[in-house]
C-alpha cells in the first residue's frame, strides 16, 4: 500500500508537469472508487489551471483555482505521466489531459483509492480534520510524542501508525523506524521513555526522508509518476526479511501479526 514516501514521490514527480498548467479535459472511465468520483468532476476541472499540488498525510491536494482535487492512491493506485493518446487499460480509471500536451493517468486495480472534489475549507474536510502532525515537520518531536503516548497501553507500532497521532507512518516504515530506534514493536507506547521516543522521532524522520530519496518502495503495484519502481525495499533492515540475518547482529529477523498486519523485527536489537 502506498505510504507517505510513495505519495510524496508521486507529488514531486507530478509537480513539474502540472503546476501552472491548464486542464484541457478530464476523462472518467470508472467512478466506482472507494467513494464515487463526483458526477460533475470532469466539468468542474475543464479549463482550470493547477496552481499547486500539496500533500497532507497520504492525500494529494490539487489546487485548481475554484477548489481542490483530493486524491488518494488507496492500496494499489498510481498517478503517472503518460502520452495523451496512450491506450487506456482495464484499471486506468481517470485521465487528466493538459493544454501542454501531457496527460496524468490514475490507475487503481483494486479501486480503493479516491478522486474527490473539495470546494470548501480544506482543513475542515472530514478526511483531513482529525489528522495528526506531519512526521517531517518540526511539531513532530519527542515532547509531543511523549505527551501523546502518556498512559497509552497500545503497542508502540500501532501507536505511530495511528494517523491521529502522526500521519503517513505506514506498516513498512513503522517496522523500519522501530528497528533503527531499537524499540520492540510490542512495547506499550506509554512505557517507552522520552529519551527512546526522541530516538524514534529521529528514526522516523530519517527513514521517511531516505525512502523519499529512493522513490519509495515498490512491492506490488506502486510505480513513480515516471513509471519507474521505487527502490527503498532493496535495502530494508527488517521489512519482509523474516528468517534472514539481521544486518547488525546476524540474529534471524522474526515476523508476527499486529493489527492484521505483518510486523518484522530483530529480537536481539529491539527491546
Amino acid at each position: 500500500m502506498p505510504e507517505l514516501p510513495e505519495v510524496e514521490t508521486t507529488r514531486l514527480g507530478l509537480l513539474p508537469h502540472v503546476q501552472d498548467q491548464k486542464i484541457f479535459k478530464v476523462i472518467v472511465r470508472d467512478r466506482r472508487l472507494r467513494w464515487p468520483v463526483p458526477a460533475d468532476f470532469a466539468r468542474r476541472l475543464k479549463g482550470r489551471t493547477v496552481r499547486d499540488v500539496s500533500r497532507r498525510g497520504k492525500y494529494l491536494l490539487w489546487d485548481v483555482e475554484t477548489g481542490y482535487v483530493l486524491s488518494h492512491l488507496g492500496m494499489s493506485g498510481s498517478l503517472r505521466v503518460v502520452p495523451p493518446l496512450e491506450k487506456a487499460e482495464k484499471h486506468d480509471h481517470v485521465d487528466f489531459t493538459f493544454d501542454s500536451g501531457i496527460a496524468i493517468r490514475y490507475t487503481d486495480p483494486r479501486r480503493f483509492g479516491a478522486m474527490l472534489w473539495i470546494s470548501g475549507r480544506l482543513a475542515s474536510h472530514p478526511l483531513l480534520d482529525a489528522l495528526g502532525p506531519e512526521p517531517l515537520a518540526a511539531e513532530f518531536n519527542a515532547a509531543y510524542l511523549a505527551r501523546s503516548a502518556r498512559n497509552r497501553s497500545v503497542s508502540i507500532k500501532e501507536f505511530i501508525m495511528n494517523s491521529q497521532v502522526v500521519v503517513g507512518v505506514g506498516n513498512i516504515y513503522a517496522s523500519e523506524s522501530l528497528f533503527v530506534a531499537g524499540i520492540h514493536p510490542k512495547r506499550a507506547a506509554g512505557r517507552v521513555t522520552q529519551a527512546r521516543l526522541a530516538r524514534l522521532v529521529d528514526a522516523i524522520k530519517h527513514t521517511l526522508a531516505t525512502a523519499i530519496g529512493a522513490g519509495g518502495s515498490s512491492l506490488r503495484d506502486y510505480v513513480q509518476a515516471n513509471g519507474e519502481l521505487g527502490t527503498f525495499q532493496v535495502n530494508a533492515f527488517v521489512y519482509d526479511r523474516d528468517g534472514r540475518p539481521c544486518h547488525v547482529c546476524r540474529t534471524p529477523i522474526r515476523s508476527m501479526r499486529q493489527g492484521q498486519r505483518s510486523t518484522y523485527f530483530c529480537p536481539a536489537c529491539q527491546t
